[in-house]
């Protein structure tokens, strides 16, 4: 086309995206220091030291990450942090099982529902932004939602487990690292070797599932390669930052919904190179061109794919079961 013709939709587009990729950069690297400023460091304990995960050690983890909770509540409240405090101490109630617990800073945790050592199906969940302690009272939720959906479809006999995994720093929604795979290629290694220590501490038999959410969709991509899945489900995702299926080098069948109420689908899938960074993470997962098998996921908005009684939660579910000629498609 000559220099002076018409620019095309598509380029258009593109241009527009990059402008508000920039936009967003250069708000939240001023807004996002300062919003961290106004809140102090939350002092814990360094997280306890514990034998390898095993199916005989789960008892032994578990009892020791809800004694290190309870300390780090104590030292949160200590501080004057009531918020952080509650959610200290609500993991480290007796009903709740921790494979892995660290209070410092944003926190970590990984948490169990379920007979993990005798489960025959195990999803494990990895989250989006703006999922800390402060706030896994919602993961927590759509675990819970989860394992209850399993619990109420898996046929008699069938033993489940969900894991909550929140093993790495999320990105705030609104900030730099949010719009690049910088966090998420921080967490594909620790998502790897989360993955083959669960296996360790599950049964050899058991088929395990990823469900990723939101910006918990480009971790997955990061780490899908050498990950030993059978099924990886992405919702909600803005990209992986790879093109295709063929492109994350997995043996695992992967899976893509959006729902028609997720704001995610006004996110231009493209990438862009800006100051020497890539910025958005390609193909749309639910498009044709990527090859995931799509799945429907009805009216789902962003935060609404685990939501009890959902389409969505219930192909979900049936993704964790093995039972994918049950799985209605888009």
């Amino acid at each position: 086309m000559s220099a002076g013709g018409p620019v095309p939709p598509k380029a258009t587009r593109a241009r527009a995206w990059r402008r508000a990729l920039l936009a967003t950069v250069l708000t939240a690297a001023i807004a996002v220091p300062l919003s961290g400023a106004a809140r102090p460091r939350i002092p814990a304990p360094a997280p306890a030291t514990l034998p390898p995960i095993t199916a005989a050690t789960l008892q032994t983890a578990y009892a020791a990450n809800r004694a290190n909770a309870t300390r780090a509540a104590r030292m949160a409240a200590a501080h004057g942090d009531a918020h952080r405090a509650s959610a200290d101490r609500t993991l480290a109630s007796p009903t709740r099982h921790l494979l892995a617990f660290d209070g410092r800073g944003a926190g970590q945790a990984t948490e169990v529902l379920g007979d993990l050592a005798h489960a025959d199906h195990i999803a494990v969940l990895v989250p989006g932004s703006d999922t800390s302690l402060d706030t896994y009272d919602r993961f927590h939720r759509a675990a819970a939602s989860l394992y209850g959906d399993l619990a109420h479809r898996a046929a008699r006999g069938t033993r489940t487990a969900v894991v909550a995994w929140l093993g790495y720093a999320t990105p705030a929604t609104v900030s730099p690292a949010v719009t690049t795979t910088g966090r998420a290629d921080e967490a594909a290694p620790h998502l790897r070797a989360f993955v083959r220590r669960l296996r360790a501490a599950a049964p050899a038999r058991a088929h395990l599932s990823l469900l990723c959410h939101s910006y918990g969709t480009v971790v997955c991509g990061r780490a899908a390669s050498g990950l030993d899945t059978d099924d990886i489900a992405l919702v909600g995702s803005p990209g992986t930052g790879a093109d295709s299926v063929p492109a994350l080098h997995t043996r695992a069948r992967v899976w893509a919904a959006r729902g028609s109420e997720d704001w995610i689908a006004d996110v231009p899938h493209v990438s862009a190179d800006l100051f020497g960074t890539t910025v958005g993470f390609g193909t749309d997962p639910v498009s044709r061109a990527f090859g995931a098998r799509v799945f429907d996921a009805a009216g789902a908005d962003h935060s609404g794919y685990f939501t009890p009684g959902s389409v969505s939660l219930a192909n979900l579910a049936r993704i964790t079961l093995g039972e994918t000629s049950e799985v209605t498609r888009a």
